[in-house]
């Protein structure tokens, strides 16, 4: 998902709703992720400065085409908090969190937008 205003101003939305608070766009940071020898995440990982919130001072967030429709957009926060201390670490938890709702079918969050 390309880099616009309002691409940002959702991901500030999301956050928003997840954490409570406001945050401040800043920076873009890409990230390239490899698993067993295969590119699994290769993007741009937005960062956002955590306005007053009580546990974390950053959190990270992207938004990506949900793969079954192509109309709506999956909104991924995370939360700048151990052992979560950088985009790449962030891509990390959700690959991870990912992995272990497939395996014992827990509920993994994120919020879906229409395009």
């Amino acid at each position: 998902m390309a880099e616009t205003a309002d691409y940002i101003q959702t991901l500030q939305a999301a956050i928003r709703k997840a954490y409570d608070g406001e945050a401040r766009h800043a920076g873009s940071v890409p990230v390239r992720e490899v698993l067993q020898g295969k590119t699994v995440w290769d993007s741009v990982v937005e960062v956002f400065d955590l306005i007053k919130h009580p546990l974390a001072r950053r959190a990270y967030a992207w938004g990506h085409a949900m793969r079954d429709t192509g109309n709506e957009t999956r909104v991924v926060t995370i939360l700048g908090m151990s052992p979560v201390d950088s985009p790449r670490k962030a891509v990390q938890m959700s690959i991870l969190s990912g992995i272990k709702s497939r395996q014992d079918h827990s509920y993994w969050r994120s919020d879906t937008w229409r395009s």
